[in-house]
């Protein structure tokens, strides 16, 4: 907590939040998304453990997200095969395969394969 006192007024400023590289991030940048993007991108999110601005900042910039196993990854990994199960079930009474599915089941894919690897 940072406090100033400026003509006789006292004044109480929150303390500057670093990254954990020590970096002041004082910027913000924001865009807009569809419903479906949002979607997939929360879903990224999720399976990869990180926090959304994270997460967004390293593939924003090619880097690689690790994957750390973890109570959060393996809850976000159960809740998007209950999600690609009940999808599976619609699929089998006839509907089509939507591309966002196919998304997240290769993201899941990927990311249990990657997990392997612990």
């Amino acid at each position: 907590m940072i406090i100033l006192i400026v003509e006789r007024q006292v004044i109480i400023m929150s303390a500057k939040n670093l990254d954990n590289k020590g970096r002041f991030r004082n910027l913000t940048i924001g865009f807009r998304v569809s419903p479906e993007e949002n979607k997939l991108i929360n879903s990224a999110v999720a399976l990869s453990g990180l926090t959304k601005q994270d997460y967004i900042v390293k593939r924003l910039l090619c880097r690689d997200v690790v994957v750390q196993g973890n109570p959060k990854v393996y809850k976000a990994l159960k809740n998007q095969l209950a999600e690609v199960l009940t999808e599976l079930q619609r699929i089998e009474n006839g509907c089509a395969v939507d591309e966002e599915l196919l998304m997240t089941i290769n993201l899941i894919t990927t990311t249990l394969n990657g997990m392997k690897g612990e």
